[in-house]
């Protein structure tokens, strides 16, 4: 049977490759369902919205369809949906990721964050 990862990601064009590629390695499955909204860490913060609803809909749909067991939460460099600092947007995936390990503790949940280099890196 396929193993399947989640990320909840951006939109960004310029992150998707090298995500995937570091996120079927980082969690050595077949397959990653991607929940993705422009700025998407903004919607995982401490201030829920009508988003917030839509994307754990579309999260829960993974978990419950394929049995993920890992979620990434990625947010990255030069976000035009998220335009703050790098330091808040980490803050922001440490937040999310607090979050979504209480909200769904059988999960491994962890933050990743794309630099201006396009890598991928756990942060969270």
């Amino acid at each position: 049977m396929a193993r399947f990862g989640t990320a909840l990601s951006c939109i960004d064009g310029r992150i998707q490759v090298p995500v995937n590629q570091f996120l079927l390695d980082r969690f050595a499955v077949d397959h990653l369902d991607t929940v993705t909204r422009a700025g998407i860490v903004k919607h995982l913060t401490s201030t829920y919205d009508s988003a917030t609803n839509s994307i754990i809909t579309d999260l829960e749909a993974s978990l419950n369809k394929h049995q993920s067991a890992n979620l990434a939460l990625v947010a990255h460099h030069d976000c035009a949906g998220n335009p703050v600092e790098p330091d808040m947007q980490r803050a922001q995936l440490r937040d999310g990721v607090d979050y979504f390990q209480r909200r769904f503790p059988d999960l491994e949940v962890i933050g990743v964050w794309v630099g201006d280099d396009w890598t991928a890196e756990v942060v969270a």
